[in-house]
């Protein structure tokens, strides 16, 4: 397992895109503090963080939603109030709105997390007190209200009336110099009350000019009469202004103080790129991977996430090491290649990935040369830097690492890049590296057949169309159908023939084996899937034959306990009629008689509720209605609901659920005639002295000893004999506790107690029946 975080190529990232991942997140976020995270974000080897920053994901995705919107990054302003300088009422509101989220956040995430979550959220400070401050102290335009301290507003109940009476006096004023005036209004000019005099006449009143118009024609004059009054007015408003600075500054003061500010923006901007991750996996249908140890990668149904509508591949490195795709250019050859290594990248930055389902190992980096770069400033052909990216790749490369390299072997003579493609490709497999080189050389397509470890693959083309299919076929080494698309583009024979001489003779046989291969291969995917589809059939009319089934059994279910229902019925009026007769009855020799009746009818109903019958697991011979052995309850009872690994069973009047491992099945045993015990037994005879008020229990299992009790309360009910000694034995205590909670719901119980210590003590409960 890795230990020690290392950072990825940079280039590699570049290569494969994955600047195009880090936008895709930075758009889904909420707050400028996510934004700026996922623009940074980079792959991480460490184990423990992936799988963490994996399970905050899912917590976001079906724990919490959360709600970032609003909150502002606020650094810079926390940054300036430790600097000494004052905030505006506007800012203050701010930073207090952006904490005030924050803590909503929390608030949400302690409440709905499924716990990954709340760990992150223990970043989030507590900044209650300087929220109450600042939204206490400012309204919602960032003025600060006049109850923000009892000076300000003493000073604005003062500067109100003070306005009052001095526009009073300017009123008055107004009529006297109707004549000079420029309008008939009461302005204000630098915070001055004045009236708008003539130019020409100016010289004709007394008073003060404050200030004049712009094109001189008018002065703002202010009257001898409201001199004092507005200098009192000025007096109060820099009194008032004074007071608000100081609030100002202390608001600044409590906020620069907050030394829980800079962890909770931290912490905001962890769970905004959280919240990014999981609008990611929902909007690009990504999955979970799984991290495994053993080097293997296991992709089903991997699409490039940046491509629109891509077509899903299965990748599978392991015993294959290296795979080689080989075929035309335009296949998609880089786009699987690509696909691998997003898949690895994304998975490392805790981000779900674009497959079905994906198994993946933590590498210490992700080793590429793709693409046609060329090094202008060094002056180096496409050859020479591909040449160079390979030298980076060779020295790196091991089993933790990936190598994606495309296009091996093109810039140079064919041969020549043939040989030296080869002496890389066994390089990199004597280094167990794992990964996937494309190329267009048909030399290595050979190798591949004779190497172990490295195995042939291609991506799938379409001769009636001339389009590729994007589909990967592995074991199939690619053909470059030069010859074929020439042919159908209407070439002429000869030149065809011609170039299929050039070719030489193994050439020819080299691409007969290969178009052999691929229509086998057409074949075999055909049978494959019309045996897909035989088998989806089948298992859909299965499905239609048990649904069918589920339906008469539930039928018969409804039947038999609505038969079950009647039973009850004519057993509760049977009851009845016997408590009738009882009041009737005169005679003891009437007794018996009437209480044979009762166990007849008794009986008669409980055959007539037969268990409902459920379908039977397959291989598990425990059904509904089978009665089982519970060890860790000491007692036995009734199956009644059967739940996938686990029962519902009724020991006595409880219902308890077990694990089926945890039950023993009851071997069933043919009825025999029912042994005399207890009050049956005291019903043998013709004469009430025969009636035995002690029931033995000992021995039963919970079920049994239950309708026992049952049965000899009734009797001893409508025979007007109390009390009833029950026998149920000390031994762990289990069937008297459960026999306790019968006899606690049964409304013909006046009440219980354990027996006198020389008459059975805890191993006998008198039952005082109600007569």
């Amino acid at each position: 397992m890795l230990s020690l975080e290392m950072p990825f190529d940079a280039r590699a990232l570049t290569a494969l895109d994955f600047p195009r991942i880090r936008d895709a997140l930075a758009e889904r976020s909420s707050t400028s503090l996510g934004a700026e995270r996922a623009r940074s974000l980079s792959p991480s080897n460490d184990p423990g963080r992936i799988a963490r920053e994996l399970d905050e994901v899912e917590d976001a995705l079906f724990g919490v939603s959360l709600s970032l919107g609003g909150i502002q990054d606020i650094r810079e302003l926390h940054a300036r109030t430790q600097d000494g300088r004052v905030l505006s009422g506007q800012e203050l509101l701010t930073a207090a709105y952006s904490l005030d989220g924050a803590m909503t956040v929390k608030r949400a995430i302690n409440a709905n997390s499924r716990g990954p979550l709340r760990e992150v959220a223990l970043g989030l400070g507590e900044h209650s007190e300087l929220i109450r401050r600042v939204l206490s102290a400012l309204d919602r335009e960032g003025g600060v209200r006049d109850e923000a301290s009892h000076r300000l507003r003493d000073l604005r109940k003062r500067i109100e009336p003070l306005r009052g009476r001095i526009r009073e006096k300017l009123a008055a004023t107004l009529e006297k110099w109707a004549d000079i005036l420029q309008e008939n209004i009461v302005t204000i000019r630098r915070d001055r009350y004045v009236l708008p005099v003539q130019a020409s006449r100016v010289g004709q009143v007394q008073g003060i000019i404050v200030d004049a118009s712009a094109t001189g024609q008018t002065y703002f004059v202010e009257p001898a009469a409201v001199t004092q009054l507005n200098n009192e007015l000025t007096r109060l408003i820099l009194d008032e202004e004074a007071e608000v600075r100081r609030i100002l500054i202390e608001l600044s003061g409590l906020l620069a103080a907050d030394a829980d500010v800079p962890m909770t923006l931290t912490t905001i901007g962890e769970l905004d790129l959280i919240a990014s991750r999981a609008r990611l996996a929902r909007d690009w249908r990504l999955n979970r991977p799984e991290a495994v140890t053993d080097g293997t990668y296991d992709l089903r149904e991997a699409r490039h996430p940046l491509i629109d509508n891509p077509v899903p591949n299965d990748i599978q490195l392991g015993d294959t090491k290296v795979l080689l795709i080989t075929g035309p250019n335009m296949g998609g050859k880089t786009a699987t290649l690509k696909t691998l290594g997003l898949a690895v990248l994304m998975h490392q930055c805790g981000l779900y990935v674009a497959a079905a389902s994906a198994k993946l190992p933590i590498v210490s980096d992700v080793l590429v040369d793709i693409g046609d770069e060329q090094s202008i400033e060094a002056s180096l052909s496409t050859f020479a830097s591909h040449l160079k990216h390979l030298r980076y790749v060779l020295r790196f490369a091991s089993p933790d690492t990936l190598v994606l390299v495309d296009e091996l072997g093109s810039g140079t003579d064919p041969n020549e890049g043939a040989a030296l493609s080869q002496s890389i490709i066994e390089t990199l497999l004597a280094q167990d590296a794992r990964g996937i080189v494309t190329s267009h050389l048909s030399p290595l397509k050979l190798f591949a057949l004779e190497t172990p470890g490295l195995k042939n693959a291609s991506m799938g083309f379409d001769l009636e169309t001339l389009a590729p299919t994007y589909a990967l076929q592995v074991g199939q080494p690619g053909r470059s159908y030069a010859l074929a698309i020439a042919q159908r583009m209407g070439l002429p024979e000869d030149v065809l023939e011609r170039a299929t001489t050039l070719l030489g003779e193994d050439a020819g046989i080299m691409e007969r084996m290969l178009e052999g291969l691929e229509r086998e291969r057409a074949e075999l995917v055909s049978q494959l899937d019309s045996t897909a589809t035989a088998r989806r059939e089948a298992e859909a009319e299965l499905s239609r034959v048990r649904q069918e089934r589920e339906s008469l059994d539930m039928r018969r279910n409804e039947m038999l306990a609505e038969a079950s229902q009647k039973a009850e019925s004519l057993y509760a009026d049977a009851v009845e009629r016997v408590r009738t007769l009882r009041a009737r009855a005169q005679e003891d020799s009437a007794r018996p008689r009437v209480m044979q009746e009762l166990r007849e009818l008794r009986v008669a109903a409980q055959k007539s509720r037969p268990a409902p019958v459920v379908r039977e697991e397959r291989g598990d011979p425990i059904r509904v209605g089978n009665v089982v052995d519970v060890p860790a309850y000491n007692a036995g009872g009734q199956v009644l609901e059967l739940r996938g690994d686990n029962l519902v069973v009724q020991l006595g009047v409880m219902k308890v659920g077990v694990k089926r491992r945890d039950v023993r099945l009851r071997p069933e045993v043919k009825e025999k005639a029912p042994k005399s015990r207890g009050l049956r037994s005291g019903f043998a005879g013709t004469t009430p002295s025969n009636f035995a008020s002690e029931l033995q229990l000992r021995g039963l299992g919970v079920e049994e000893a239950v309708e026992e009790l049952r049965t000899a309360i009734l009797e001893a009910s409508a025979l007007k004999e109390t009390p009833l000694r029950v026998v149920h034995g000390k031994g762990q205590g289990v069937l008297r506790r459960l026999l306790r909670e019968y006899l606690k719901n049964d409304k013909k119980v006046e009440s219980y107690h354990d027996a006198e210590p020389n008459q059975g003590g805890h191993g006998v409960t008198v039952v005082n029946v109600k007569v």
